[in-house]
């Protein structure tokens, strides 16, 4: 079952890449009392992933700051050392927490997992994006196939 808005998110951990190596953390710690900007991509280092989604985020990080967000967040079914990687090839420094959801138990969790194995990729998330207000989600936007609009930094901004 899909997750929709007005439900709470699932307690499952993800990791978080960190400069100083991996670090575990429940959604349930990392959402807990805070407004989060949460974004899911099907891959790290994907053409649309770090041409447009990845980039427009880190782009308009302070514009959502701005709009009353406390945390914004990337997630994809890659590894922490993968996430870390990308982020340091995107610049994104402090703008962005990049959560690695290794095993894609938190995607399969939310009900937004993706068979990409047509492209070798195996399991991954859907793209989409969501708000999340402690830990309960108040907007949910997944694309469509191919699509890449209403996950997009721009789009949260008209949602914020």
């Amino acid at each position: 079952m899909t997750i929709k808005v007005g439900d709470k998110l699932p307690n499952v951990t993800l990791t978080q890449a960190t400069a100083e190596g991996p670090k575990p953390v429940s959604t349930e710690a990392f959402f807990k009392g805070k407004r989060v900007a949460l974004f899911a991509v099907p891959g790290a280092f994907t053409p649309t992933c770090s041409a447009k989604h990845l980039p427009g985020f880190k782009q308009k990080a302070s514009e959502i700051r701005g709009k009353g967000v406390d945390v914004i967040a990337c997630v994809a079914v890659n590894d922490a050392f993968v996430m870390r990687a990308w982020a340091e090839d995107q610049a994104i420094g402090d703008d962005i927490v990049m959560l690695a959801d290794g095993g894609g138990d938190f995607t399969r969790a939310v009900g937004l997992e993706l068979d990409a194995s047509r492209f070798g990729m195996g399991k991954r998330s859907q793209r989409y994006s969501m708000i999340v207000d402690d830990g309960v989600v108040k907007e949910l936007n997944v694309e469509q196939g191919g699509e890449f609009r209403v996950s997009s930094a721009e789009y949260m901004l008209e949602q914020l």
